[in-house]
């Protein structure tokens, strides 16, 4: 099978490619150009029969992902299947599987099933749930074992630790957080008790042939992100970030699709050095950003933190964002923490993608000033990012609304500004 990224490189457009161009309003050809660049990706697995693909990459719209997944302490399969729908719902252009636990094939297969964007996994969390959590009976067979069975089951994307190496632990342990990344500490600690380098990195050409023979699209994992604002861009940090280059070259010889992943908490004045970095050691492979998170303080609304720093992060080079909800830090989301988290990271990729001048990116916001203008509320509604709530909202203040409302409640008849701009138009005719 010949992978997407060779189809490319031979100057090949793939369905997949044609699919993304269209749902994107783009060019297959500048899809194709960019995927063969490597500075986009379009996760696409042929096993993944109910996918509806989408690229990503600094030349189109900035994307947004949701995790959601199965916890052994408060979840069920069934309440997972109502956050994917509430993500794809609330506008989510991927979405990644985190479960843990016992019997995640099943879940993850109902996923597939239901999700018609890309789906990513950890591979890791999978290995280390069927040892029962004993990470130092981790090895590299079972480790390929679990993501070829993904892979062929129709996972899109997989985020793989495969940067932090054994010679990083020092740097981390050090920190104020230490390590940060679920992936991340089961490596340090499998790597510490058995004094042997990463698996990942060790038989990195074999999970690259697994890849590439699945179409699955790699997720350069950043085990030692920071944490907290105190670790941010530090020795750490960047050490892994010149492994992940090197092995984003890999990737590309390799024929694999490949994006990094970036830094959880940075303080928002470090954001354009982090991103223009990254762009810079990993040679402008797309870069998958948490947030980041500009404060550690706002405990219950941190995806408000993650929407400012998320901005900045998709105008200096992120690509795509993950959410972040306002259960984070906190406990496992609800169906509602994954709607506010998904809307938050949306209008952080929208507000990017209109302050770097993306093409069409403003069309929507000229619109909607165009029917504040008129008092055209179904207008508003229809092109709000979440016109729902916005309708909501409305009908909640305004106890009038659905009889000609030539107003909202914010102002008043007699005092609303958009009424009284209206009649000094007419008479200046």
């Amino acid at each position: 099978m010949m992978t997407q990224l060779a189809a490319a490189l031979n100057h090949t457009i793939t369905p997949a490619m044609e699919a993304a161009a269209t749902a994107e309003q783009v060019s297959a050809e500048l899809v194709r150009s960019e995927v063969a660049a490597g500075r986009a990706v379009v996760p696409c697995n042929p096993a993944h029969r109910a996918l509806v693909p989408a690229v990503a990459g600094r030349s189109f719209r900035t994307k947004v992902n949701a995790n959601i997944g199965f916890s052994p302490d408060l979840s069920s399969r069934q309440e997972e299947q109502c956050k994917l729908i509430e993500a794809l719902s609330a506008g989510a252009d991927f979405v990644m599987d985190l479960s843990v636990g016992k019997e995640l094939g099943p879940i993850r297969q109902s996923i597939l099933d239901t999700s018609t964007v890309a789906v990513g996994t950890v591979p890791i969390y999978e290995a280390l749930s069927r040892l029962d959590g004993d990470g130092t009976a981790l090895t590299d067979e079972l480790l390929l074992q679990v993501i070829t069975e993904q892979a062929e089951q129709g996972v899109d994307f997989m985020t793989i630790h495969a940067g932090l190496l054994k010679e990083h632990v020092p740097l981390a342990v050090r920190r104020k957080l230490g390590i940060a990344s679920r992936g991340g500490a089961i490596l340090a600690g499998w790597m510490q008790h058995h004094e042997r380098q990463n698996p990942f990195y060790e038989r990195w050409d074999d999970v690259l042939e697994i890849c590439r023979r699945h179409d699955v699209t790699v997720s350069l994992g950043d085990g030692l992100r920071p944490g907290c604002l105190a670790d941010a861009s530090d020795e750490a940090q960047f050490a892994e970030l010149a492994v992940l280059g090197d092995l984003v070259k890999r990737c590309r010889s390799a024929h694999v699709q490949v994006m990094v992943e970036g830094p959880g908490h940075v303080p928002y004045d470090q954001i354009q050095m982090n991103m223009e970095r990254q762009q810079d050691v990993c040679d402008g492979a797309p870069f998958y950003v948490l947030g980041p998170l500009v404060t550690d303080v706002a405990a219950g609304y941190d995806h408000i933190a993650c929407a400012i720093g998320g901005t900045a992060a998709a105008y200096h080079g992120a690509c795509l964002l993950c959410y972040v909800t306002p259960s984070e830090h906190l406990g496992l989301p609800t169906c509602d923490d994954v709607r506010e988290g998904v809307m938050a990271c949306r209008i952080a990729a929208h507000a990017a993608d209109v302050a770097r001048g993306l093409a069409g990116a403003r069309d929507l916001d000229d619109r909607m000033s165009e029917a504040r203008a008129e008092l055209d509320w179904e207008t508003q509604f229809s092109v709000a990012l979440d016109g729902e709530r916005a309708r909501k909202r409305y009908l909640e203040g305004n106890p009038s609304a659905g009889h000609g409302n030539d107003h909202c409640s914010m102002c008043g008849r007699e005092f609303c500004a958009v009424r009284t701009s209206q009649h000094l138009r007419e008479q200046a005719k």
